[in-house]
């Protein structure tokens, strides 16, 4: 007996010391985000201090930072749909049809650094007159988005019994009714998952946007970046900038975090 409490006192001492390291950056982001640069700079001031709001006034009244909410969304949800509208079918039919060789060349594709595709992108983005609009960056998040979706639900739908689609079949669906009105209705937790994952990777994308984004489609990476000169850096401001770009991927993160567990272990157990 007093084994096992120790044991649990020992995870949850464990625990608590992996929490306060992991929460206290964003914590001190947060508290930064209403400092002065001076409190900021000052170690006397790192709890206790008279709040200013200033820094988030400066974001939205001096660096226009509700464009740059507007261009990361639209590009975040463009290139998570179309890799979405891309990704099912193709997961789909590795799942069912094993072609596990073809699996394993999108996986390689992910996990090739994004820089290797960006002086190519910018090439022929340039060729055709793309760059500075969404659908460069759209097409170019979609190298991160869409091999990410469909790596994630060929273990999802290799999970699923054929039975279930054999059912459908017998009662006359074709193979496209099959998949559109039975696999993707059960197969929610896994399109949520990788839908979200997916959308966050797009969000704090910084390397494709910094190259291929312009004044009219500047996202909220380069924007945070534009708070940092040679001569300095405003760090409040910054900070508030972070807090803003964090916020909307939390919001959502929590509020599908159920979908996103049982989503992540369907697809890790085989059926």
């Amino acid at each position: 007996m007093r084994k096992h409490r120790g044991l649990r006192f020992t995870q949850s001492i464990l625990t608590y010391v992996v929490i306060v390291v992991f929460a206290f950056p964003f914590v001190w982001m947060l508290l930064a985000s209403f400092k002065t640069q001076a409190q900021i700079m000052s170690t006397d001031q790192l709890f206790i201090f008279k709040p200013t709001t200033k820094n988030y006034t400066s974001v939205f009244q001096e660096y226009d930072f509700l464009k740059f909410i507007v261009n990361s969304f639209i590009v975040a949800l463009g290139s998570t749909l179309l890799s979405l509208l891309l990704g099912l079918p193709a997961a789909y039919a590795i799942a069912r049809h094993h072609l596990h060789k073809l699996g394993l060349l999108i996986l390689v594709a992910r996990i090739i650094p994004g820089i290797t595709f960006l002086i190519p992108w910018f090439i022929l983005f340039s060729k055709v007159q793309l760059v500075d609009t969404y659908a460069a960056l759209i097409l170019s998040h979609m190298l991160v988005g869409l091999p990410f979706i469909i790596w994630i639900m060929i273990s999802f739908f290799e999970a699923l019994p054929t039975e279930i689609e054999e059912s459908g079949l017998i009662d006359g669906c074709s193979h496209h009714q099959v998949f559109m009105r039975i696999i993707l209705p059960i197969s929610g937790p896994g399109v949520i998952t990788s839908s979200l994952l997916s959308f966050i990777f797009s969000w704090n994308n910084f390397m494709f946007s910094i190259i291929l984004a312009g004044d009219k489609t500047k996202t909220l990476p380069i924007a945070v970046f534009n708070f940092m000169s040679y001569s300095e850096i405003n760090w409040g401001a910054l900070m508030a900038a972070a807090c803003i770009i964090t916020l909307p991927v939390l919001i959502i993160a929590l509020l599908a975090q159920r979908y996103v567990v049982s989503g992540l272990a369907a697809g890790a157990v085989k059926g």
